[in-house]
């Protein structure tokens, strides 16, 4: 029991000493996606100001001025960065009554709420839909799974959002299965129903896939025979056995899937006219909202990087045998 304590408390300790080690590197690591994005952004043709409309010089004049574009780059690269470290994002170019943190804590609830049920709708579909077609491999029902999924990955989420407004929205449209075709309204289930559904299937069938080849594996793997040899009954063995090695690969997908799924989907908000953060980083990239771009676009680096730390982190949950101290 000793032993065992202390084996814990040293593997925890070696735990927190990665995790500190990992969020050192990804300091750097976001540094240099600021800093490529800032230059990126800067050097591409046009700028936030160009419109179809002629602006006065005076006026546009004015307006350089007053968001200091007028600076050399590394000034306000400098600028910028040093705003950045005080958590403050800058103003936006075309929504001229906010800043981007204000826009981003009106937008990412919003992409948070529908990422998050797509998420859990990826993981409780997808994951029982790989394991019991591995468990029947070669089966109807595997076949059945593996065309679903297939057909999940092949259609566009442009397209499927499409069908499904068709359906809900106009077809179905006086019936007690009508759904809104967009608009977010009072931001209630039946104005999310369909935006999840859209967002949540190409995730559903990734999560079913690789769940399906990574149990398909586990189940032939020496410990899980063992098992089976001792007479385990097959729930336990693969509840307990094979389970653990069969989600190491899934987990590794929705790290960075999850991080994209947050942030919100560019595609899906902008075709169900929702106002989260995916729609305000096109509407951004569109009108070279510099500022607006930048937000976004480091939200999500950051939180691919905490994904993925934190990824790591269920290696060690689901594989005890991974040592900390070899990364």
């Amino acid at each position: 029991m000793v032993k065992s304590g202390i084996h814990r408390l040293g593997r925890q300790g070696l735990m927190w000493s990665y995790l500190a080690r990992r969020l050192a590197m990804g300091i750097p690591t976001l540094w240099v996606i600021i800093t490529v994005c800032f230059f990126l952004m800067r050097l591409t043709p046009g700028g936030p100001f160009d419109s179809d409309a002629p602006v006065p010089p005076e006026v546009l004049a004015n307006l350089r001025a007053r968001y200091q574009l007028d600076d050399p780059l590394w000034h306000q690269y400098l600028s910028y960065l040093w705003n950045l470290l005080q958590g403050d994002f800058g103003p936006s170019f075309k929504y001229q009554d906010f800043t981007v943190t204000e826009l981003i804590a009106q937008g990412f609830p919003i992409s948070l709420q529908n990422g998050l049920s797509a998420l859990l709708l990826a993981v409780f579909i997808g994951v029982p839909m790989g394991v019991l077609a591995a468990l029947k491999q070669n089966s109807p029902r595997d076949y059945t799974v593996s065309a679903v999924a297939m057909t999940g990955i092949v259609i566009p989420n442009f397209v499927m959002g499409h069908i499904l407004i068709l359906v809900f929205g106009v077809w179905l449209k006086d019936t007690v299965f009508s759904l809104p075709a967009g608009g977010w309204g009072d931001g209630g289930l039946a104005y999310r129903v369909l935006p999840v559904i859209v967002l949540s299937l190409p995730f559903i069938a990734y999560v079913a896939r690789i769940s399906r080849g990574s149990m398909i594996e586990a189940m032939r793997t020496n410990y899980v025979r063992t098992a089976r040899a001792k007479g385990l009954p097959f729930r336990t063995v693969v509840m307990r056995h094979a389970m653990k090695a069969a989600m190491t690969p899934v987990v590794t997908y929705l790290g960075p899937a999850t991080a994209f799924i947050l942030t919100g989907s560019m595609v899906v908000e902008t075709i169900f006219q929702i106002p989260g953060i995916g729609r305000y980083f096109v509407q951004g990239a569109l009108n070279r909202d510099y500022t607006l771009v930048m937000g976004v676009t480091i939200l999500s680096a950051a939180l691919i990087i905490l994904m993925n730390l934190l990824v790591d982190v269920l290696y060690g949950v689901l594989d005890p045998k991974v040592r900390y101290d070899q990364h």
